[in-house]
């Protein structure tokens, strides 16, 4: 099987954790060939990202730790290959580095989640959250539930989701953050009033599913310049304005 457009896509996976296994696994169902596999422990400090040791991928896809993603990111761009990041925690620096992928004339696709269920899941809780805004009384709560490893709390996508709530509601929404067992990521808001409650939640089954966002983005990223998020690939604006973060 091949991708949409009837060829087959190289890529090269920085990061052999639970993600880069799971996009080489996928891979081959989407048209992808990998081609290279760079180990955090072969790149301290991004030094074991260049030209050669990408071995002619068309797009990087990253799945590090927060503190080795923007160093990736600007290697891949020196090596003159466009990059899909799903790292977050990083976010921070985000200003500093987009600055560099556009002024080296890079490409960068960055996304606190693949999913495309996450996507949709934001759009309804900003819709929710202005209609509880509407009807007052109702207070509001996040809680993300992630695997033991996972290194940022809030998630990246708690923090999209904080967003989206925010900007229905017009107030900031706190989060509790819980880290246990090997759960893929569940994303839940509440709206509670005195005498009843709305429940919203977004539980990924299967880290395939970021997997084969991943992919996705990496097949839309091809031959593209400048920095990108899944809303680009996805044709929607992201939830209350602006680039996702």
């Amino acid at each position: 099987m091949t991708g949409a457009s009837g060829d087959v896509l190289r890529v090269a996976i920085i990061g052999a954790g639970k993600m880069g296994r799971a996009i080489a696994a996928l891979a081959p169902e989407r048209g992808t060939e990998v081609v290279a596999t760079i180990t955090g422990r072969e790149n301290p400090g991004g030094s074991g990202i260049s030209t050669a040791s990408l071995r002619g991928a068309e797009v990087a896809i990253e799945f590090t730790e927060p503190s080795a993603a923007p160093t990736n990111i600007e290697a891949c761009v020196d090596a003159g290959v466009p990059v899909v990041c799903g790292t977050t925690g990083w976010y921070d620096q985000l200003e500093a580095v987009a600055s560099d992928v556009r002024r080296n004339d890079g490409a960068l696709l960055y996304a606190a989640n693949f999913s495309v269920g996450v996507a949709i899941f934001l759009r309804i809780v900003e819709a929710a959250a202005r209609a509880v805004a509407a009807a007052g009384e109702f207070d509001a709560h996040i809680v993300e539930t992630h695997h033991v490893a996972k290194k940022d709390a809030p998630s990246g996508t708690a923090l999209l989701v904080q967003r989206a709530a925010a900007a229905g509601l017009g107030r900031d929404v706190p989060t509790t953050s819980v880290r246990t067992g090997s759960v893929p990521g569940t994303h839940e808001i509440l709206f509670d009033a005195p005498f009843e409650q709305i429940r919203l939640e977004h539980a990924a089954r299967d880290r395939r599913v970021f997997a084969d966002g991943a992919l996705r983005a990496a097949r839309w990223l091809r031959d593209r310049r400048g920095v990108f998020t899944m809303s680009d690939v996805l044709g929607a604006p992201a939830p209350g304005g602006g680039e996702e973060r």
